[in-house]
């Protein structure tokens, strides 16, 4: 007998214009990025009688929420918005939940999924650590792709990298099953259709469906690899191109050839690794929650191997593991 439990938001709404439509609360706090106001989004949401924090960097830190906690512990705030990529989401989530605060997360890049998920990744002593909590997930996730249009485009191929990784890592997860394995195949179809056909509306689903998806199980091997780089600089959906390609290639996963391909259209540079590759492999293995559900448990000379074909450019290559 199998029993499996699904786990997301208590409330998702999604749909152009969404996000403006929403009745937001008075004495919110927003924490977003520093662009968020020279882009309009601030004035998008029509916010009324907030508080605002927008001093989320990228790939944040634990300090960054410290100094939210600091800020506004004894201010008297109703609700946590959460607007920006994932690293804003993350910081909102992991306040939220310090601050006991009810949580609106608002995507604006679509590919993290954490608007939907119960993991917050931060830094801690230069190194990312994900948090996995039933307590991280938003009270209600909106979903609005007018923030897709004119995304610039590093983000954009970043983010749709990172949404197709997750599912594909997902579909493959030990720990995936009927429902998560849904989830990931049909949001990595419709990244792929928005992708090669321009169509933002089936992204936006797409990486909605991812989350809900991956976030039901886990990532695996190619989110394992890829922060060792995030460690040094490189952003995550950039490492994730390369990562998830040899990982998929180690487990011998059906989305390969697809993601490689889709990988080479998004035409991502060479990536390198300046840490010692045996004691990145360390770190790598350390890792449990990706490797442990990860199809093919790896050993030290795997990840080694593997980092040195990503180091070597062969990536895009034909290559045997």
């Amino acid at each position: 007998m199998f029993m499996f439990f699904i786990k997301q938001p208590s409330k998702i709404i999604f749909g152009n214009q969404s996000a403006s439509n929403y009745v937001y609360p008075d004495n919110c706090l927003l924490i977003t990025s520093k662009g968020a106001k020279n882009r309009g989004w601030i004035d998008y949401l029509g916010l009324k009688n907030y508080f605002l924090f927008d001093q989320v960097e990228n790939n944040p830190s634990i300090e960054t929420t410290t100094k939210i906690l600091s800020q506004f512990s004894t201010t008297k705030i109703s609700t946590i918005i959460g607007l920006g990529g994932g690293s804003c989401l993350d910081v909102a989530k992991f306040c939220a939940v310090k601050m006991n605060k009810s949580k609106i997360m608002i995507p604006t890049t679509f590919g993290s999924g954490s608007e939907v998920t119960r993991i917050a990744v931060l830094k801690i002593n230069g190194q990312k650590k994900s948090f996995h909590d039933d307590k991280f997930f938003a009270d209600t996730a909106i979903i609005d792709s007018k923030f897709i249009f004119n995304t610039p485009n590093d983000v954009f191929k970043n983010s749709v990298i990172d949404a197709l990784a997750q599912c594909s890592e997902g579909f493959d997860s030990n720990i995936g099953n009927f429902y998560t394995k849904f989830m990931c195949e049909r949001a990595f179809n419709y990244l792929e259709s928005g992708i090669l056909n321009k169509d933002y509306e089936k992204i936006v689903l797409g990486s909605l469906f991812s989350g809900l998806g991956f976030g039901n199980c886990s990532t695996t091997l190619g989110h394992a690899l890829s922060y060792v780089f995030s460690n040094e600089g490189i952003s995550h959906g950039h490492a994730l191109a390369f990562t998830t390609t040899v990982a998929h290639k180690f487990n011998n996963s059906k989305f390969y050839t697809r993601f490689l391909n889709l990988v080479k259209k998004l035409n991502f540079e060479k990536i390198t690794l300046k840490q010692n590759l045996e004691e990145a492999s360390k770190l790598i293995l350390n890792d449990r929650k990706h490797i442990d559900n990860n199809p093919k448990i790896p050993s030290k000379k795997d990840v080694v191997i593997l980092l040195d074909i990503i180091n070597r450019g062969q990536s895009f290559n034909d290559f045997e593991i």
